[in-house]
């Protein structure tokens, strides 16, 4: 009895191994096969597929209709085996919204763009000047002035000065003797003023001009008034002064000019006339 037990067993195994590889063709016993492409054709609505530990869905979709499973093969006649039973299909979760798409943050960020630089007011300008220098106090200052941001525009004025000469009493020894030739000339009606600079006061002038002609000319004059101690002299030589001016130079630019006030021999800046 145990003995055709397992010889029907043995047989078994044997028409079911020989209908796995097919070689019953013949007979019309050819196995099911499942491929790959005819796998993917079976799927019911695999985008509803949903993970376990995927992200939370924001809100569930609509549950999906129920899948009907596959009724397994029919029983193989004649063979005593069994056809192996189709597996079920997989029942689809319910589909969850993906989330929202994450923008790719680039490997090396485009630094943002700098702000454009804020305009400055430019400072405003005026004339300024300094007068009454010498040629030598001239030739420094201008070489100190050329080593200072100044505008092209300044320069120096020259402003020449001729002689001046005058009818002239004296010089004097004493007060006393100026007084009493002043008395004498009020007496004679001649106008007179009186003079205390070096080389010529204490003294009287009896008149001014521009010129030693004009100066010969009066002297003339006066001598025939009864005047006979006057004579014609130079109060002032022939001179030249140089102005300094600075058109268009900025707050800034004064103060730096000022900072040379050694060369400026404690002249001040004026605001031009």
């Amino acid at each position: 009895m145990l003995r055709a037990a397992a010889i029907l067993l043995l047989l078994a195994n044997l028409a079911y191994f020989a209908w796995t590889q097919g070689h019953l063709e013949a007979l019309g016993l050819v196995p099911q096969e499942q491929r790959e492409p005819e796998r993917l054709q079976a799927q019911v609505q695999p985008q509803t597929l949903r993970l376990l530990n995927g992200p939370r869905a924001v809100e569930p979709a609509p549950p999906p209709e129920p899948v009907q499973t596959a009724a397994p093969g029919p029983d193989v006649a004649g063979t005593g085996a069994e056809a192996p039973a189709t597996p079920p299909e997989p029942t689809a979760a319910p589909a969850t919204e993906a989330p929202a798409p994450v923008a790719e943050v680039p490997a090396n960020p485009i630094p943002p763009a700098p702000p454009p630089p804020v305009a400055q007011t430019p400072e405003t300008t005026a004339c300024w000047q300094a007068g009454g220098f010498t040629e030598a106090q001239t030739e420094a200052l201008r070489t100190a002035l050329g080593q200072l941001d100044l505008p092209r525009s300044w320069q120096f004025i020259e402003a020449r000065s001729g002689g001046r000469w005058i009818v002239y009493m004296g010089r004097y020894d004493n007060q006393e003797q100026v007084e009493r030739k002043k008395a004498e000339l009020r007496e004679l009606k001649v106008s007179f003023r009186e003079l205390s600079a070096a080389g010529l006061g204490p003294g009287l002038a009896l008149g001014t001009y521009s010129s030693e002609a004009a100066a010969e000319k009066a002297l003339a004059d006066i001598v025939r008034t009864g005047v006979r101690t006057a004579r014609v002299a130079q109060e002032r030589a022939e001179s030249s002064s140089f102005t300094l001016r600075l058109p268009r130079i900025t707050p800034t630019q004064r103060t730096a000019v000022a900072g040379l006030s050694p060369l400026l021999a404690g002249r001040p800046l004026k605001r031009c006339n």
